[in-house]
C-alpha cells in the first residue's frame, strides 16, 4: 500500500494548483475499491446460506456511497479531465479489487488492514492540502454536488458510515452534519470522512466489530511482537 501510495505521491504531487484535484481523483477511485471487493465477497456468502451480514453490508454500502461522491466532487473540479489521469486510477482500482477481493476472502483483518492504511494515507494528505492552501480554498466555491450530498440528501446514508461517532459536549452523538460557506469546508468534511472510515476499520482490524471502543481509544493497528 506504501507503494501505490508513492506511486501516486510521486505523479502528482500537491502544488496548490488544479492538478492537485486530478491527485484527489486517483486517490479517491482507488479508495473506494475495497468497499465493493467486501460487499462482493458478503454476496457470494450470503449466497451460500451465510446470514446476519446486514448491518456489515449496509455499512460498507454507505462507506462506498460516501467515497463515490468525494469522486463526484474531484471530478466536479476537473480532477478526470485528462485521459491518462483516467487510464491510470481505473487500472489501479481494477487490479487492487481483484487483489483486495481474494485477500478478503481468505483474510478478513488483513484487507481491513490494507484500507485502514489507505484511509490513513488519505487523512494526512487532505490535512497537509488544507493546512498549506487554507486561504485560496477559501475564496473558492461550494460545488453543487458537495452542497447536495452534504446538505441537501437525506442524512441516513451519511450516518450510516459514522459507526464511531464523536461525543458532543452534550454528551450526545454528533451527526455532524455541515455547513458549506466555501471549498475549504467542503475539503475538511472530505478528509474527516475519512477519519470516519479509519475508526471503522481500526475497530474490525483490531477486534472483529465496528463499534467494539469508543472514538477516543481509538488507534492504528500496531504490528504484532515477533513469537521468537
Amino acid at each position: 500500500i506504501d507503494s501505490v501510495y508513492n506511486i501516486i505521491c510521486f505523479f502528482y504531487p500537491v502544488t496548490g494548483e488544479k492538478r492537485d484535484f486530478a491527485r484527489f481523483y486517483v486517490l479517491e477511485t482507488v479508495a473506494r475499491v475495497p468497499y465493493f471487493a467486501y460487499l462482493s465477497v458478503m454476496h457470494l456468502r450470503e449466497t451460500f446460506g451465510e446470514r446476519g451480514l446486514g448491518e456489515s453490508m449496509r455499512t460498507h454500502y454507505a462507506e462506498a456511497d460516501n467515497e463515490l461522491h468525494h469522486l463526484l466532487i474531484m471530478e466536479s473540479l476537473g480532477g478526470n479531465e485528462n485521459g491518462i489521469d483516467r487510464t491510470l486510477a481505473q487500472t489501479m482500482a481494477f487490479f487492487y479489487y481483484w487483489y483486495v477481493t481474494v485477500l478478503y476472502f481468505f483474510n478478513e483483518p488483513a484487507a481491513y488492514h490494507l484500507s485502514e492504511l489507505i484511509e490513513d494515507h488519505a487523512f494526512d494528505t487532505y490535512d497537509g492540502f488544507l493546512t498549506e492552501y487554507k486561504e485560496k480554498l477559501e475564496g473558492m466555491p461550494v460545488p453543487a454536488i458537495a452542497t447536495k450530498y452534504y446538505v441537501e440528501d437525506n442524512p441516513y446514508m451519511f450516518d450510516q458510515f459514522c459507526t464511531v461517532k464523536e461525543k458532543d459536549p452534550s454528551n450526545e452523538f454528533s451527526a455532524r452534519r455541515p455547513s458549506l460557506n466555501s471549498l475549504y469546508d467542503v475539503f475538511v468534511n472530505v478528509r474527516d470522512d475519512e477519519r470516519e472510515h479509519w475508526k471503522t476499520l481500526c475497530n474490525l482490524v483490531q477486534f472483529g466489530d465496528m463499534q467494539a471502543i469508543p472514538a477516543e481509544f481509538v488507534e492504528s493497528t500496531k504490528p504484532k511482537p515477533s513469537q521468537d
